[in-house]
């Protein structure tokens, strides 16, 4: 197949954005490691890793990795709690670089995405120069390195990106996918998550190219649909386009208390935390959510989730507020302690048109109809106060009761 047919899938992502992010706004943090997640407490403290710098991975620090463990494999480290909103806002000026070499940028997190540059040679040269000018361009705006993977679909583009990390650039020749990808572990497919690889494994697949050299059809038979996936994207076939209208499928917030908790109180106090975070989310993305989820882990790493999904779609505190705390109430926990509550909204749908939306000026129906605009009025309020003053402007629900 001629070239010019082949789509240009390109592949962005951070080199341990918050990390990272931590380095560039404090210097002296530079060469060492740094950890962001929760607060390890001299190696006692609960939570987990969300990003190690490259010197921490070192150590066997890595996302996800308990805290504490990571205290022990590394007290040295910088240990900093996440400032999302400092994140959010080097975030946007990523995604408008990324903007600015192709119309379809496809969002998959705060840090990294992916873009269709096909037909963009003329413009921005050939692949290779193509991704060393979007590396440049974010190191420019933002002083960060990112690695890009360049390949005929999403795929084999998103592996690529991750081969030579940090800072790294990989192209996969176009209508070599299938050798390119041959070598590699299967655990570099997409999806294949860790039971899968160790199933994969059992039976004798230790490469992609063991699985691209069987047929598609003893894949399926061993595996079902979802093996006949494996087995096309070991062959680096994907069609997936990418889609510049991808949106958020949920919002989500959780905390892990330092100690198990058994008093209702302490736990409904977290709840409203929560809903106002969830809500605060919602609503700088112009969404509003149907579906409210509790999620509660108890002492026994037990965990459970409950949802219910309302009439209208909302983005107030007090309807997420309401309705977590209802689902908390009718949980059974058998007097059992809390680890982890979470609140989530999922069923998103975009609060109106391309601006979020406006108050109604004469709502109708009955008394909650009436009464939410009120609530939407008092959430737009505290919004403008919290970005004007920051995010120390709180409810007074949510003051301690030990605190001036």
């Amino acid at each position: 197949m001629d070239p010019i047919h082949y789509r240009t899938i390109v592949h962005v992502d951070m080199d341990a954005f918050y990390a990272a992010v931590e380095q560039l706004d404090h210097p002296e943090y530079r060469g060492h490691p740094v950890v962001v997640g929760a607060d390890p407490r001299g190696g006692s403290g609960r939570g987990v890793v969300s990003t190690a710098s490259y010197e921490a991975r070192v150590f066997g620090v890595h996302s996800a990795l308990p805290i504490s463990t990571a205290y022990r494999r590394c007290p040295q480290a910088v240990f900093i709690q996440p400032r999302m909103e400092r994140y959010s806002e080097l975030s946007d000026v990523i995604m408008e670089v990324l903007g600015s070499f192709s119309p379809l940028v496809e969002p998959l997190s705060i840090d990294e995405a992916f873009l269709d540059c096909t037909g963009t040679e003329r413009i921005f040269g050939p692949p290779e120069k193509l991704g060393a000018k979007i590396k440049s361009r974010i190191r420019e705006r933002t002083g960060l390195t990112a690695s890009v993977g360049i390949a005929s679909c999403k795929s084999v583009a998103k592996i690529a990106s991750d081969l030579q990390k940090p800072d790294g650039l990989t192209v996969c020749p176009f209508g070599r996918e299938r050798e390119f990808l041959a070598p590699l572990p299967v655990s570099r497919l997409w999806g294949a998550g860790k039971k899968t690889v160790e199933q994969l494994n059992s039976l004798g697949f230790h490469t992609v190219g063991d699985i691209a050299n069987l047929s598609g059809a003893v894949m399926e038979r061993r595996f079902g649909k979802w093996g006949l996936q494996l087995w096309h994207l070991a062959n680096g076939v994907d069609q997936r386009p990418v889609s510049p209208d991808w949106t958020v499928k949920s919002i989500s917030e959780e905390t892990t208390y330092e100690s198990d908790v058994a008093d209702s109180a302490v736990i409904e106090e977290t709840i409203l935390d929560l809903s106002d975070r969830v809500a605060r989310r919602a609503r700088q993305g112009c969404a509003k959510g149907r579906t409210i989820t509790l999620k509660i882990r108890l002492e026994g790493f037990e965990t459970f989730t409950r949802s219910r999904t309302l009439d209208r779609a909302v983005s107030d505190m007090f309807s997420i507020r309401d309705t977590a705390l209802e689902l908390f109430r009718r949980f059974d926990r058998a007097g059992k302690r809390v680890r982890l509550a979470g609140v989530k909204i999922s069923n998103l749908e975009r609060a109106g048109g391309d601006e979020c939306e406006q108050l109604e000026l004469f709502p109708g129906g009955g008394q909650d109809e009436e009464t939410q605009p009120r609530k939407e009025k008092i959430e737009e309020i505290l919004d403008g106060l919290k970005d004007s003053f920051g995010r120390h402007v709180t409810r007074a629900s949510l003051m301690k009761k030990d605190r001036p």
